[in-house]
């Protein structure tokens, strides 16, 4: 039991690590597949992500959810049924956290629980909505100010990069 909670933990932690880092930061830097399909103001959460089959949508979907599945493939030989409840619990936290154009009020009692445990609440990840650069992290709050770092960092690579193909 012990063993099958700690997988699913370390799914969702390394998996939301790696996405936060090695997709979803990146692609706000360098690409507008995110950007266009995610975070479009002509779009809510049930147009985008459950009425449309538009592949640019799906390839986005699988594009953040992939670090999750690779993390299960590593994680699977430990405990199979953590990695089941991690890749459920992360995919109820991806429904649970676009609620917030259904006007949801997250409970006083469930917000301050996510506050301790570093969860991201659908009030939150709607700041990431409504300001791109603010709100990192698909599940836990704490990768927030890293990925900050992180955009800088890449920003000015995107500019030395910019740069040096001007004076080449």
């Amino acid at each position: 039991m012990l063993e099958a909670i700690a997988v699913a933990w370390l799914l969702l932690f390394f998996g939301d690590f790696l996405s936060t880092f090695v997709y979803h930061v990146p692609e706000h830097v360098f690409g507008s597949l995110h950007l266009k399909t995610h975070h479009s103001w002509k779009k809510d959460f049930r147009h985008y992500a459950i009425l449309t089959f538009n592949a640019q949508v799906l390839l986005d979907g699988i594009l953040g959810a992939l670090p999750y599945v690779l993390m299960g493939v590593v994680l699977w030989p430990f405990s199979p049924i953590g990695v089941s409840v991690g890749l459920l619990l992360g995919q109820f936290h991806v429904w649970w956290r676009h609620v917030s154009v259904l006007d949801w009020q997250t409970p006083k009692a469930v917000n301050f629980l996510c506050q301790i445990l570093f969860i991201t609440t659908p009030e939150r990840h709607w700041l990431h909505h409504q300001k791109t650069n603010q709100g990192f992290g698909d599940i836990f709050t704490f990768f927030e100010q890293p990925s900050l770092v992180w955009m800088r960092w890449l920003r000015l690579i995107r500019l030395h990069l910019r740069y040096s193909r001007v004076t080449n």
